[in-house]
């Protein structure tokens, strides 16, 4: 593989020691480039799996499909089934754990079935920046031996991104993908009516009005849109996604009975807003 010449340069050599592994992929771009390095490096000795859930945006997948066709990896979609856990579904603050528990755990199992006689490695994508964040899944991670070889390489996501440019991957420039759940306040439980209806308004308002960040955010019955400041600054965005936004509160709530009503978050986008510790 081409090498890189950032702090991604120590990543294969993380990787190597790590082999044989399966790759969480989520389809954000540090996952994506996590899977492109093992794939590129380890060959046989890694497998990617990949959760396609409720919570996970579908462009995400799509992304994840496309990478896996692209690159010839060996891809396994997995089913984690955080929404059969009551833990999960009404959100508490610490609603990460639960999903990343049932996650790890799935992969853990596969890992074993995959490269039966071998230890075999879980790696995440993690990298240095999520140390400064409260972080549920990272205890998860921990608990159950979970690696992460961009942490552990010393990169940042910086770093991450420097590399996926480097690289030529067609990923490196996305916006940050959290999962859907992320989109519903602490205490409002998750639903796959309230998941599917943030999907369907984010993908339209990028579709009809080419914005990059749109945040859909769902607090108790009501549906709130967060655009980048920038964006709420500009007379011709507001113009653009006005209507857009009149037209979702029509049809949202038919499609989601648990929503009443979408608006315009007049404060912006914020990052973890619908995340509050108690």
């Amino acid at each position: 593989m081409s090498s890189m010449h950032s702090a991604g340069a120590a990543l294969p050599a993380v990787l190597a020691a790590l082999a044989p592994c399966v790759v969480a992929v989520s389809g954000g771009v540090d996952s994506l480039l996590l899977a492109v390095v093992a794939g590129r490096t380890l060959g046989r000795d890694v497998v990617m799996a990949h959760a396609a859930g409720p919570s996970v945006p579908p462009e995400d997948t799509a992304r994840v499909r496309e990478t896996a066709t692209a690159e010839g990896w060996d891809l396994r979609l997995v089913t984690a089934g955080e929404m059969d856990d009551p833990n999960y579904v009404n959100n508490p603050v610490n609603r990460c754990f639960y999903c990343k528990s049932r996650l790890y755990g799935v992969l853990g199992e596969l890992a074993a079935t995959a490269f039966p006689g071998r230890k075999a490695s879980v790696v995440s994508g993690a990298n240095a920046d999520d140390l400064s964040d409260y972080r549920p899944g990272m205890e998860a991670a921990r608990r159950l031996g979970v690696r992460h070889p961009m942490l552990e390489a010393g990169m940042a996501k910086a770093d991450v991104r420097a590399a996926a440019r480097e690289l030529g991957l067609s990923f490196a420039e996305i916006p940050a993908s959290p999962c859907l759940s992320s989109r519903i306040f602490t205490g409002t439980p998750v639903t796959a009516g309230r998941l599917a209806a943030v999907a369907a308004a984010e993908a339209r308002i990028r579709r009809e009005t080419g914005l990059p960040l749109v945040r859909c955010r769902v607090e108790g019955s009501a549906m709130r849109v967060e655009l980048a400041p920038e964006a709420l600054a500009d007379a011709a965005v507001l113009a653009a996604v006005t209507p857009v936004i009149a037209a979702l509160d029509r049809d949202i709530p038919g499609q989601c009975p648990d929503i009443a009503g979408v608006s315009l978050d007049p404060r912006g986008y914020q990052r973890g807003r619908a995340f509050t510790r108690t």
